[in-house]
């Protein structure tokens, strides 16, 4: 999800601009009850200053910064709420593993103030924060794939091949490009489900990196000489790794749709499979 900002509207709501609002509306109506200046001149009078900010505020840079940085907030505190809720779909296991990462993130930050004497933490421990996130993000993705690899039955799909194969080898002239047709379909659902499976094996290590390295880095604190030490860790490496893995997801998520539309075609070729058998 993205939020889209429209200054203006943003504008709008700003207190001072409602409470401008409402001081001019307040005006006018003590104008009408008093007679000393007609309502409609203090009306036009707050729209053309109406007019005047919604031409400037929204316009400004340094408005538009502070629009932009409150919009960030906003949408990292709906993620954090969407990735929470997403905790409780997680089975028991999925649960620990999630939890005992969180404990382990606030764990290598109490070592660290403990053992470097320190109030503040470097910005390489700020961002197990965000590899944290991405774990949650990763195994939801690791799951999915994983479950809708077990819903198809592969076995049964290489026997499908090996018998549509032998059909259309010895049909007619008439039939034979249906069955070749199917054999085509086969041959994608099972390439569509290798590359499923190699996407799920490298979330799986993906996470698995993530785990262990969280491990290292509390080792390391608790040992480290210096708090400079930290700075030795290869977060980099780990944050560049995450990020590739994810863009592969995102390139590879259109296979799921695909696998699914390649069993309805498959589906589809039966009845008719089946009529040209009889």
């Amino acid at each position: 999800m993205e939020f889209k900002v429209s200054y203006i509207k943003e504008a709008l709501k700003e207190p001072i601009n409602i409470g401008g609002l409402l001081l001019a509306g307040a005006a006018a109506a003590y104008a009408a009850t008093t007679g000393f200046l007609e309502p409609t001149l203090v009306l036009a009078g707050a729209l053309i200053a109406e007019g005047a900010y919604l031409a400037t505020v929204p316009a400004s840079t340094m408005y538009r910064r502070i629009i932009d940085r409150r919009s960030r907030h906003l949408l990292e505190e709906h993620r954090r709420k969407q990735r929470l809720e997403l905790i409780k779909t997680f089975d028991p296991r999925e649960r620990e593993a999630v939890d005992y990462l969180s404990w382990m993130k606030n764990q290598i930050a109490s070592n660290y103030k403990k053992f470097a004497r320190l109030s503040e933490e470097p910005p390489q421990l700020r961002e197990l924060e965000s590899t944290w996130e991405a774990f949650v993000d990763l195994l939801d993705e690791y799951r999915r794939r994983k479950n809708h690899l077990r819903s198809i039955n592969r076995q049964a799909v290489e026997n499908q091949l090996r018998q549509a194969e032998r059909t259309a080898q010895y049909a007619d002239d008439a039939t034979r490009p249906l069955h070749e047709k199917n054999v085509e379909i086969l041959r994608r659902r099972l390439q569509t489900f290798d590359d499923i499976e190699r996407s799920v094996k490298r979330v799986e290590a993906q996470l698995q990196m993530i785990e262990n390295f969280f491990g290292l880095v509390n080792d390391q604190v608790v040992t480290m000489p210096t708090p400079e030490h930290i700075l030795s860790l290869d977060f980099d490496s780990l944050l560049s790794s995450i990020e590739l893995t994810k863009e592969i997801l995102q390139q590879t998520a259109p296979i799921m749709g695909q696998l699914d539309s390649l069993n309805r075609d498959a589906n589809q070729l039966r009845p008719s499979l089946a009529g040209d058998r009889r």
